[in-house]
């Protein structure tokens, strides 16, 4: 049996066989598909501490808006643990809500 050929291109190298029409996928397929359709059977869904522990491993970046001063109750372990990251542990757990507010908003 033969083995298939393995072939890496860069995000340039895709852009450009995209460009020339020389793309494998069947673009009108992907655009015309509904959420509902993704088969995701081979793809678990990644628990919360896991999204989050990536997301503050990779650095958020967050657009200058409105701030709002409160007062807001965290367990202490968890302030201690943001606060050991060092500098900018606020704009960090601002990064972290904002990014589960993305991901839970209504359909």
């Amino acid at each position: 049996m033969k083995k298939p050929k393995i072939v890496r291109y860069s995000s340039k190298g895709l852009k450009k066989l995209r460009q020339l029409g020389k793309s494998a996928t069947n673009w009108s397929r992907v655009i015309d598909m509904e959420d509902k359709n993704i088969d995701f059977s081979d793809s678990p869904e990644i628990p919360p501490d896991v999204f989050i522990r990536c997301l503050v491993q990779k650095g958020l970046r967050t657009t200058r808006s409105q701030k709002s001063q409160l007062t807001l109750r965290i367990d202490e372990d968890v302030l201690k643990w943001f606060k050991s990251q060092g500098h900018g542990y606020q704009t960090r757990i601002n990064a972290l809500l904002k990014a589960y507010k993305e991901a839970h908003r209504p359909a």
